[in-house]
């Protein structure tokens, strides 16, 4: 479940003249985008580290200025670059909150302990969010993130027990 790096935002174009990237945020906490913060770009497989000289919300988008990149021909290479950071830079959440990278790949049980197979996806609705968890044959069961449902999560093992309501099976 840990990962070398998280991705945080992909840069999808330029942004007027002088360098800028129009970043889609892949974040909950676009705030981590300030001045003279580093964040990693991954682009067809190598990684290189950048300083945020400037950064501010535009529609969808974060624009960001790197300090090291000075004009549009510059920052049109960055063009499909992936925004990341290393675990030690997540931002920190309340006990009882979770990362969707670090759900993914857990194996949930029952409250009988029968396993019921392993998330390969989380969905995030209006109303909560829900774990796509899919078994050894194929079948998929959609679990509902609420505190009802979901009764413990050990991230040390990678378990997560859970209460399912009557006919979701």
């Amino acid at each position: 479940m840990s990962q070398d790096y998280i991705k945080v935002g992909e840069i999808v174009n330029t942004q007027g003249v002088k360098g800028e990237v129009r970043v889609i945020p892949t974040t909950d906490f676009p705030e981590r985008f300030v001045k003279n913060s580093k964040v990693s770009v991954l682009l067809r497989d190598q990684r290189k580290d950048y300083t945020i000289e400037r950064a501010w919300e535009h529609k969808q988008f974060i624009i960001i200025k790197f300090v090291e990149i000075s004009d549009m021909t510059e920052a049109e290479k960055l063009k499909g670059g992936l925004l990341q950071i290393t675990p030690e830079e997540l931002i920190p959440l309340p006990e009882g909150n979770y990362y969707i990278f670090q759900i993914i790949g857990m194996r949930v049980y029952d409250q009988s302990n029968q396993e019921l197979g392993n998330i390969t996806q989380v969905l995030q609705t209006r109303a909560n969010d829900v774990y796509v968890v899919k078994n050894d044959q194929g079948k998929e069961i959609l679990i509902p993130a609420i505190k009802s449902v979901v009764k413990s999560i050990d991230m040390n093992s990678g378990k997560m027990e859970v209460v399912l309501p009557d006919g979701l099976i």
